[in-house]
């Protein structure tokens, strides 16, 4: 399927839909996460190509080619949780959040019991998030058993990174109190491990991330690959989290293979946006211009794919939004 072509099929109709944003600005905020991680980055990416604000020079002579009038603004938040959060009460449109935590968030299950948040709604599964397990360079450990009565950042709260590891924890018997945990973003656990004030750290992310670029090449550091037991354990407890692998050479002096569970990061928005809105966004998101930024900048973007956008959304049971409904049906790409 040439989903190029199909894409150019109906971007006449998405311009169309929405013709009340090419008179009036309408400002689009986009919870992502820290600024040391993936989701800052690639939120800012597709800020930036679903933005049109209005001005002199339209898509095919180099200007913006988004949404008209749109104007999108990634902001820096805990991740997870707190966009999920901020997207249902209203004050956020969107934002990046990991599979599992929304799942959980829209069913009010788990952590969530009783606190069900039935806006929530999905416009693309986006990318895998690699669980990555940080240890001191020349560190290593059998397996999570081993960090009891060890010092370990468990990610800032309000993560989708937090609930699931101390699931994981959980089930080789360490938790909060029997070991040293310390909520910290990605940047600030990667200071304090390289400092010696950290054993351990916990971060799921596209790769490459950035704090940790930079952690390998200068103090250095070590990636737990777990074994394919580990992996199916714990498939079992978040079945959300696959196995995957981040590959040898992504971070300096890590040579090998690093198999690692993987979560699908999706963007969400509420219920509450108006068809149109979502349509010409979700249009806007699989455009020509759209995908040349996402090719260019951070190494996740080339997964993004149109061909991948619905991959796992309807076994999650969160709904897609009507509007991306309607353009992934326009497009073929709705099975």
């Amino acid at each position: 399927m040439n989903v190029t072509k199909i894409l150019a099929g109906v971007t006449l109709a998405g311009v169309l839909a929405v013709p009340a944003m090419a008179q009036d600005p309408t400002f689009f905020r986009i919870g992502t996460g820290g600024a040391g991680g993936t989701y800052f980055p690639i939120g800012g990416t597709i800020a930036n190509g679903i933005s049109a604000p209005a001005g002199p020079r339209p898509c095919d002579e180099g200007g913006q080619c988004g949404v008209p009038g749109l104007i999108a603004i990634a902001q820096s938040t805990t991740a997870s949780v707190f966009n999920n959060s901020a997207v249902e009460n209203g004050e956020l449109e969107a934002g990046l959040a990991a599979a599992d935590v929304t799942r959980a968030m829209y069913r009010g299950e788990g952590k969530f019991e009783g606190k069900a948040h039935p806006k929530l709604r999905v416009v693309a599964n986006l990318f895998p998030e690699d669980l990555h397990l940080v240890l001191p360079k020349g560190e290593t450990i059998e397996d999570l058993g081993d960090l009891e009565g060890k010092r370990v950042g468990i990610a800032q709260a309000g993560s989708g990174t937090q609930v699931a590891v101390l699931q994981m924890l959980d089930a080789w018997g360490v938790n909060r109190d029997n070991m040293d945990e310390a909520e910290l973003n990605n940047s600030q656990s990667a200071e304090r491990l390289a400092d010696g004030q950290l054993d351990a750290y916990f971060y799921a992310a596209g790769w490459p991330v950035a704090a940790m670029v930079q952690l390998a090449s200068t103090k250095g550091m070590n990636l737990h690959s777990f074994s394919d037991e580990d992996l199916q354990k714990i498939n079992e407890i978040i079945p959300a989290y696959i196995p995957s692998e981040i590959p040898g050479g992504i971070y300096e002096g890590i040579d090998s293979p690093t198999k690692t569970p993987a979560v699908s990061a999706l963007l969400v928005v509420s219920s509450d946006l108006s068809e149109d809105l979502v349509y010409g966004i979700t249009k806007a998101l699989w455009n020509d211009n759209t995908r040349n930024l996402l090719d260019n900048g951070h190494a996740k973007g080339k997964q993004i794919t149109p061909d991948t956008a619905l991959d796992g959304v309807k076994a999650l049971g969160v709904p897609l939004h009507p509007g991306a409904e309607k353009f992934y049906s326009e497009a073929g790409l709705l099975k």
